[in-house]
């Protein structure tokens, strides 16, 4: 039906929570879809947030810079999409945002194809909704406010939120006015969180309130942070339901300003009236002969945006392509589910085992106070130093050369005189 534009501004007043907020509750009719397009310059939120990072950032606006600049834009869009919906219908779609503020600069002369490409998706059964975030409807990007045909500004009924939202609303209701649709297509939506009202706001500004969310957190966390959008509290809530009310309002006002956009009808002379009642033919005067075939109301195509006369576009708008959602490879997330299967749990620390200065391999003896021996699969084997003692490993025996046992016993005669330490000992040392 229309592009929708979803603009907020300093403070964090909410504007990509609304844009979720709308795409859940839009109304759509048999066969049409709904699409979201983070295009804030600053970066995307929804895959941190409302899908809590169970779904890789390798998909997105991202890949439409690159994609422009080889002429395969209206193709690679449709690889970029995630399915939003509840009942996994493909009806509720999702173009992610930047993962970097820095890719914004490369997408300097994508933003009007893009727009122009989203201008194309109507006749295919689609309504867009484009978050701009808090600074894009100025700068470079500001086309996507310019061309869109409602401009949505969230401001949260605060003194601190209406009193920076206002500069803003003047600077954005000027630019539509000179170089966008017109001042008509802007208005505001409200986050009841401070004491002033609707009628208020809307009487301070001179701008109409096309809706008024609640300021309910638990519920926008749901929208902002994550959680189950398929449980009937949070479809019945408060604010689901003042969001439906709001995209009632919005296509309400696109209906509006499309009628006064649209071309008007001349009035067919009397003379043709007449002829046509007699079934004689009659000549027009010259004045008919002079004008370009009437059109009909049916044929009358209307359409929000309407170049300047005498400007040349500065792009061909791409053909319409098919669906969306396909099945297979061309579009890697198709069929996404509405919740992803939560990562699994971050694994605890597991405390490493001590390990002897000589490894635990086989043929490794431990040897105790007493001067016996146990293999090392028996105990646990403890650092040089620490008690029973340390590990050393076992000669092999062939059967060449059988050991002996020192024979030396402690009242045996020394040449340096009485032995001072216990065998068992002496044979440690060594």
């Amino acid at each position: 039906m229309a592009v929708i534009a979803v603009a907020g501004g300093p403070g964090a007043p909410g504007a990509t929570t609304a844009a979720l907020a709308l795409l859940l509750a839009w109304p759509l009719e048999s066969g049409r879809r709904v699409l979201l397009v983070e295009a804030d310059p600053d970066g995307g939120a929804v895959l941190a947030g409302a899908l809590e990072g169970r779904v890789d950032a390798v998909y997105g606006l991202r890949n439409l810079a690159v994609a422009d600049r080889r002429g395969l834009l209206a193709e690679t869009i449709w690889e970029q999409l995630i399915d939003l919906s509840p009942e996994g219908t493909a009806e509720r779609l999702l173009l992610p945002g930047l993962t970097d503020p820095t890719q914004a600069p490369g997408l300097a002369y994508t933003w009007e194809p893009l727009v122009d490409l989203l201008h194309g998706l109507e006749p295919q059964g689609y309504d867009v909704i484009v978050d701009l975030g808090r600074s894009g409807a100025t700068g470079v990007s500001a086309v996507l406010a310019r061309r869109a045909d409602v401009v949505a500004v969230t401001v949260r009924t605060t003194l601190r939120g209406l009193s920076s939202a206002r500069p803003r609303l003047a600077a954005l209701a000027e630019d539509l006015a000179t170089a966008g649709t017109g001042v008509d297509a802007l208005g505001l939506l409200l986050v009841a969180e401070g004491p002033y009202s609707g009628p208020e706001v809307a009487r301070e500004f001179g701008l109409p309130v096309l809706g008024l969310l609640p300021h309910a957190t638990r519920t926008a966390r749901v929208l902002s942070d994550g959680g189950d959008i398929t449980d009937r509290r949070f479809i019945r809530s408060e604010l689901m339901r003042t969001a439906r009310s709001a995209a009632d309002e919005v296509q309400l006002l696109v209906r509006r300003r499309r009628q006064r956009l649209a071309p008007t009808v001349a009035p067919v002379p009397a003379q043709l009236t007449a002829a046509a009642r007699t079934g004689t033919p009659a000549q027009p005067p010259t004045a008919v002969h002079a004008q370009p075939p009437v059109p009909t109301p049916q044929a009358a195509a209307p359409t929000a945006y309407r170049p300047v006369e005498g400007e040349q576009p500065s792009y061909t708008p791409p053909q319409p392509v098919g669906p969306v959602i396909t099945t297979g490879p061309v579009a890697p997330l198709a069929g996404l589910a509405p919740q992803p299967a939560a990562p699994a749990p971050f694994p605890g620390h597991v405390q490493p085992q001590p390990q002897p200065p000589y490894g635990p391999q086989a043929g490794y003896v431990a040897y105790d106070q007493q001067g016996g021996s146990t293999p090392y699969d028996q105990q646990v084997g403890a650092p040089y130093g620490q008690q029973p003692g340390y590990v050393r490993p076992e000669p092999e025996d062939d059967g060449r050369y059988p050991l002996q046992q020192p024979a030396v016993t402690p009242d045996q005669a020394h040449p340096n005189g009485p032995q001072p330490y216990n065998p068992g000992e002496v044979l440690r040392a060594r």
